[in-house]
């Protein structure tokens, strides 16, 4: 039971599918992939299985396509979620014979505003590689944990004051992204904020300023 289960049972539905040579939809599949160390369980919407052994990745949204295109903003977050489910999808491929995963993903929308559905072929290759790519360079959890103090625990349980202390023994890896999907972000942002980091002025300006590291540097 539970998400590795789950996990277990989708790879063997794959396998056999594939084996069976046939056309195969797996609705609401359950994957696994390891970040920093760790296994995170992934649910695309649905896995095609082609006759061929081929696997493709089926996202559906809700944002329309109007005259076959759609806002480029909401199909590039779509193609990196779908990216995502592809690296994990391959983990799978590679101990399953005669598989193979396809950079091509099916992005399905409802169409011109209305209820009927309309799919377009989405390449993913490239952010294929550069979620690849920071995959490789997160730090692990196991070496997060050992550079805390002795003792440090984070359960919710503890008093306010040992869980602040707690929180501030762990370096603050802010971007302005974070507001939108994490919960400590305005306390990373303050604190990055308070040691000038120009992390704070986002990713690309980060990147972009090379070894400056603290706005009063810039």
């Amino acid at each position: 039971a539970g998400p590795e289960g789950r996990a277990a049972r989708t790879a063997l539905a794959l396998r056999e599918a594939t084996a069976a040579g046939g056309w195969t939809l797996l609705d609401h599949p359950m994957l696994a992939l390891e970040v920093a160390g760790s296994p995170a369980y992934l649910e695309p919407d649905a896995v095609v299985v082609h006759p061929d052994g081929r696997w493709t990745v089926v996202e559906i949204k809700s944002f329309p396509m109007i005259d076959a295109s759609a806002d480029p903003s909401k199909v590039g977050a779509a193609a990196r979620q779908a990216a995502v489910y592809v690296l994990a999808l391959e983990r799978v491929a590679a101990v399953t014979e005669g598989a193979e995963v396809g950079h091509r993903v099916l992005l399905v929308c409802p169409k011109d505003f209305s209820n009927l559905p309309t799919a377009s072929v989405v390449d993913v290759r490239k952010q294929r590689a550069v979620t690849r790519r920071q995959l490789t360079r997160l730090t692990r959890v196991e070496d997060i944990a050992a550079a805390l103090p002795e003792g440090t625990t984070f359960d919710p349980a503890c008093p306010p004051e040992e869980l602040d202390a707690a929180v501030a023994a762990v370096p603050p890896a802010y971007a302005p992204e974070c507001l939108a999907a994490c919960e400590l972000a305005f306390h990373c942002r303050a604190r990055s904020r308070a040691e000038g980091a120009v992390e704070t002025l986002g990713r690309s300006t980060r990147g972009e300023l090379g070894g400056l590291t603290t706005v009063a540097g810039v």
